[in-house]
């Protein structure tokens, strides 16, 4: 049996995708992320296919909610996330 990963459920978005290490893009994929850096209220990422952006540091974003609640399609081909790193992802809880 898997272990089961908790977050409290309005965690910030850095320390949510800092343990994760998963990004959800707006078209469904999981993104596996290669680098994170905090800098001030933004979060500088790089993604294992190559992209590369910055993003708000908020419990309220639209990624921090869509890993909350796993609306996710599929996972990216580019960035080749692991299964273990996909079925540790779905035993997380929120809560």
């Amino acid at each position: 049996m898997a272990a089961e990963y908790r977050f409290r459920k309005r965690e910030n978005l850095y320390k949510l995708i800092k343990e994760i290490k998963l990004w959800p893009s707006r078209s469904g994929r999981l993104h596996g992320i290669k680098e994170l850096e905090k800098q001030g209220n933004f979060i500088e990422l790089k993604l294992y296919c190559g992209e590369n952006f910055r993003v708000k540091n908020s419990k309220n974003s639209r990624a921090a909610r869509w890993l909350r609640n796993k609306m996710m399609v599929e996972a990216c081909p580019g960035c080749k996330v692991p299964e273990w790193k996909l079925e540790k992802y779905a035993s997380t809880s929120f809560g």
